[in-house]
């Protein structure tokens, strides 16, 4: 696994919680969606981000589980986090994330058998940032990876990823983040972490950096299944 650098600050990765699991849910944007431009380096111009989601803000949700999470990941960068996830950061002082539009939801489907919840969130769309933190090909298990042609966006090519860390000094101390090389890989603090447990927020894995495992190509089930409170 990647392995990290002396008193280095700790680094999670954030993914959704599994499948079926009792808080998982689902959110299907409600067309017309209105699409702003994404994110491009700005030295070389290259994409980085994808295409964000615009008001008005509207969507159907569906849910998977037994009742819905405060965490739901939607098509493209964009997040979305119910209400006392979405005051409990601000109030908090966490940074990272911008926007905090509320959504309408507009229908909500049961998958499983039961009658549907009787209190549905209020859900709002926030953005996480592009941090400046950058990812440490040489001390990360980044498989297939090519030198960065730009050192400012760090984009490259690769095949898989056991384990990885960021370079000591790059980061600038946001609890969200999407850091330079892995902008696909969604990253937070220690303190993120800490928050996410003190309140127990749902529908959320929490993998460290180092023990973050992602292959295609590999025959059967990944080690990354730690979850936070999902």
């Amino acid at each position: 696994m990647g392995s990290e650098h002396p008193m280095s600050p700790r680094f999670f990765v954030l993914k959704k919680g599994v499948l079926w699991s009792h808080y998982d849910a689902e959110i299907d944007k409600a067309e017309p969606v209105n699409r702003g431009q994404g994110v491009d380096c700005p030295r070389c111009g290259a994409p980085i981000g994808m295409l964000q989601w615009l008001a008005p803000y509207r969507a159907n949700l569906e849910l998977h589980g037994k009742e819905f999470g405060d965490f739901i990941k939607p098509t493209g960068d964009d997040l979305v986090v119910s209400e006392r996830f979405a005051q409990a950061f601000r109030d908090e002082g966490l940074t990272g994330l911008e926007g905090f539009h509320p959504v309408e939801v507009l229908r909500v489907r049961r998958k499983r058998r039961g009658s549907k919840p009787s209190n549905v969130p209020r859900y709002f769309v926030v953005t996480p940032c592009f941090g400046h933190a950058a990812v440490d090909l040489a001390h990360s298990h980044i498989r297939g990876a090519q030198p960065p042609a730009c050192e400012e966006c760090r984009f490259t090519r690769f095949k898989s990823i056991y384990g990885f860390t960021l370079e000591p000094g790059t980061w600038q101390g946001e609890d969200i983040f999407r850091p330079r090389g892995l902008y696909g890989d969604l990253t937070v603090s220690e303190r993120f972490a800490r928050f996410v447990a003190r309140h127990g927020f749902t529908n959320m894995r929490l993998t460290p950096t180092e023990e973050y495992v992602w292959d295609p190509h590999a025959p059967e089930p990944l080690p990354t299944t730690k979850e936070g409170s999902a």
